[in-house]
C-alpha cells in the first residue's frame, strides 16, 4: 500500500483479468476511474501540467472529462464527477494538491499497467 498525504491511501492491484486497479477508499472511487483511464505517461503528464497551472494560479480552473467521469480542478479542490453512475451522489472531492500526487504516484505505475505479474 503506498500512503499518499496523510489521510489517504491507495494501492494498485491486479483484478483477476490481471488490469492494474487504483484501490481508494469508496468516498473516493470516482477518482479511481478517473485515474484508471490515464493510459500513458505522456496523458498523465499533461494532465499534471494542467493541475500546477491551476495550482501556480496561472489558469483559474480546468476541466478534463475522460470516458466516464470529468475532473473539475480548482486551487483547492478537485471535484471528479461521474457521467455514468447509478448512484444518487455522483461527485467525489479532493485537495487538488492529492490529486496531483495521486496522479504522480500513478505515472509511476504506468509501464507496469499491462505486464503481468507472473
Amino acid at each position: 500500500m503506498i500512503d499518499f498525504i496523510m489521510e489517504y491511501s491507495f494501492e494498485c492491484k491486479r483484478d483477476h483479468l490481471g488490469y492494474l486497479r487504483v484501490i481508494l477508499p469508496a468516498e473516493l472511487e470516482y477518482f479511481s476511474d478517473f485515474i484508471e483511464d490515464i493510459v500513458s505517461v505522456d496523458e498523465a503528464d499533461e494532465y499534471l501540467k494542467l493541475i500546477q497551472d491551476v495550482l501556480d494560479g496561472s489558469s483559474e480552473e480546468y476541466e478534463i472529462q475522460l470516458n466516464t467521469t470529468v475532473a473539475y480542478i480548482k486551487e483547492d479542490q478537485t471535484v471528479i464527477e461521474h457521467l455514468y453512475t447509478e448512484n444518487e451522489n455522483d461527485r467525489n472531492s479532493m485537495e487538488t494538491e492529492k490529486f496531483k500526487k495521486l496522479i504522480l504516484d500513478w505515472r509511476d505505475k504506468i509501464p507496469q499497467r499491462y505486464k503481468s505479474d507472473d
